[in-house]
């Protein structure tokens, strides 16, 4: 497996995920960081686009999840994240961080909470 690797960091979006209906009703924000392995080493020597895979077509997939159709768990949200990244673009594996910022924890002095998952293309 390559060592090369596709970093989208601090990507934020709005999204109407979580178990209680107030967050699914009032929604929240969403932080989310993606590292994709891929060889890099084509566009590396290439510096054409049509070698690489394109950040913002990578950014798209990922926002068109998260401002989706809701999902109760972090788990399943970044679970179809990795599913979508996997089958659209030439990745190897993928990483997936996905954060709540402003948890809704009664008494909970929290900076985020989250999940991070990866997975490899068979």
């Amino acid at each position: 497996m390559s060592q090369d690797k596709i970093l989208l960091e601090g990507m934020r979006f709005y999204g109407y995920h979580g178990v209680s209906p107030a967050e699914r009703e009032l929604g929240q924000r969403f932080e989310v960081d993606v590292e994709a392995s891929a060889d890099l080493s084509t566009p590396g020597r290439s510096d054409k686009l049509q070698d690489a895979i394109d950040y913002s077509k990578l950014f798209a997939a990922v926002k068109d999840i998260v401002e989706g159709p809701p999902r109760t768990l972090l788990e399943s949200l970044a679970e179809a994240i990795a599913v979508r990244v996997l089958a659209d673009f030439a990745v190897t594996a993928i990483r997936v961080r996905v954060r709540k910022p402003n948890v809704p924890i009664r008494e909970a002095v929290i900076g985020s909470a989250g999940v991070e998952i990866f997975r490899e293309k068979h």
